[in-house]
């Protein structure tokens, strides 16, 4: 559904920061569809006050775009999780080309992930295969399991018009579309993120 754009097949590119427009692969299997760079920046121009020093879960890695976004914008940390060993195998070549410090991979089915032991992270992409249940129940184990900081932000795309339940305490603060696609940033409490 997503074209990574202008005639790169399996590739995209980071859009801000520090590996600004250096374009990366990723490999040909299903599911995997990088969130277009309109959705991305959108989502980063949202989190610009956050993501410095942040401690990031990339759930559903796939192409790692988010979760190397973040990196390049300063995030302190990103633990990417993905089952698939073609994807870690890439996720790797890029930490090692970027020389990115400060990125875990992880090969591991996301939910039985979650079951394991927790720890807190501040920004949580959840962008699991399209229009499929995973969305819900993760966001679930996510809040049951004591993965969220307190005032933690959980990005999320769905397809559009249908929206998923949230956990009690969660709100959405900020939604947009692309095509048939709905998008959204969630937030555990009330304060409003700060303006941008």
């Amino acid at each position: 559904m997503f074209n990574p754009g202008r005639g790169y097949r399996n590739q995209f590119r980071i859009i801000g920061g520090q590996w600004r427009r250096r374009r990366l692969g990723f490999p040909d299997l299903p599911g995997i569809r990088p969130s277009p760079d309109r959705v991305r920046e959108t989502l980063f121009n949202w989190l610009r006050d956050v993501v410095p020093g942040a401690l990031c879960l990339d759930l559903f890695a796939g192409s790692g775009a988010l979760g190397l976004e973040a990196l390049s914008r300063g995030a302190a940390s990103v633990l990417f999780v993905d089952r698939e060993p073609r994807v870690i195998e890439a996720l790797r070549a890029h930490r090692d080309a970027l020389h990115a410090t400060g990125s875990e991979l992880l090969r591991s089915d996301a939910l039985a992930f979650l079951q394991g032991r927790a720890q807190e992270f501040d920004i949580v992409f959840l962008d699991p295969p399209f229009d499929s249940p995973l969305l819900a129940s993760s966001a679930v184990a996510l809040e049951q399991g004591g993965w969220l900081a307190e005032r933690a932000h959980v990005y999320m795309e769905y397809p559009h018009g249908a929206c998923p339940a949230l956990p009690t305490g969660w709100e959405f603060i900020r939604e947009s579309r692309a095509g048939r696609v709905g998008f959204g940033l969630v937030r555990r409490g009330r304060a409003p993120l700060a303006a941008g």
